[in-house]
């Protein structure tokens, strides 16, 4: 007796073709005539992509609603914006292992493979590491703020923003600069204004013939007439140390941080033309040569 299983397979093939063409696979294999497999891959591939659109739209939702709700609580702007950005590089992260997921990659199996390559990639990424922590620790202890003029790895400027990795600075002269936020930890940072209150100090010699008394009484004069100048602590004219052919003495004024810079521009050009008015002269600098008979 011979076993005939055309039949039996002819139907099989009937009922996975009519599965097929129930799906979007296979009506696109019914309106192209490519393989069913094509069909699932570029469905698939459609799919990880409208996850990776929907996800960086919601991760910018939170990324907003963050920096709403930080400002409705008057939280400070540096924090509200690496909060800000660290939960929308969160969001992001559990994107793409969605859109890998919907391509087919399990996941899953890159465990052991993460963990046989975990020292090599902790070693490779030490810098960004090192640079994130960093930016906990500016957002933790707060040596600046947002606005904050700074000296920080050497880079002067304003703070425009405290970032996961690094921290961008405006310079006076409106250039943008990026430094890493580890670079900044680990050095000396000079905040110019931190405080209410900074010292003008202005040096300027005195020549040795000269009335030392008067000028220290012009230098008061002077800054006392500036109304910037505050009252307290008082102006203060100091004997800072001796040159040759006379004496270098220090106006000490102070003002409101906001006012440093005009009150420091004003008194630089003011102090020279109120010695002058009083015949007050610096040192001389004249050479006399003497010939030997």
């Amino acid at each position: 007796m011979t076993l005939n299983f055309s039949p039996l397979l002819a139907a099989a093939e009937n009922a996975l073709t009519n599965a097929a063409s129930s799906t979007m696979a296979g009506r696109f294999t019914d309106a192209t005539g490519l393989p069913v497999e094509i069909g699932r891959w570029i469905i698939h591939i459609l799919g990880a992509l409208l996850i990776v659109v929907i996800g960086a739209f919601v991760a910018g939702l939170f990324r907003n609603l963050i920096r709403r709700v930080c400002t409705q609580r008057k939280i400070d702007v540096t924090v509200a914006r690496f909060a800000a950005n660290l939960v929308h590089a969160l969001v992001m992260t559990f994107v793409v292992i969605s859109a890998l997921e919907r391509l087919g990659v399990d996941t899953k199996s890159f465990a052991a493979i993460i963990a046989a390559a975990g020292l090599a990639v902790g070693l490779a990424l030490q810098g960004g590491l090192a640079n994130f922590a960093a930016g906990v620790l500016i957002i933790v202890f707060r040596p600046f703020k947002a606005g904050d003029a700074v000296l920080a790895a050497g880079t002067e400027g304003a703070v425009e923003e405290v970032q996961i990795f690094s921290t961008t600075l405006n310079t006076p002269d409106n250039k943008r600069i990026i430094v890493p936020n580890s670079a900044i930890m680990s050095a000396t940072i000079t905040n110019y204004t931190a405080n209410p209150t900074r010292r003008v100090d202005i040096a300027t010699p005195i020549g040795a013939t000269q009335d030392l008394a008067g000028a220290h009484r012009v230098l008061l004069e002077t800054a006392n007439g500036e109304p910037r100048v505050l009252k307290s602590p008082p102006v203060t004219v100091a004997n800072v140390k001796l040159l040759d052919g006379g004496t270098q003495v220090e106006l000490r004024a102070w003002c409101k941080t906001s006012d440093y810079g005009d009150v420091l521009n004003d008194l630089l050009a003011r102090v020279p033309a109120a010695l002058a008015a009083a015949n007050i002269k610096g040192i001389d600098k004249t050479l006399y040569y003497v010939e030997k008979k």
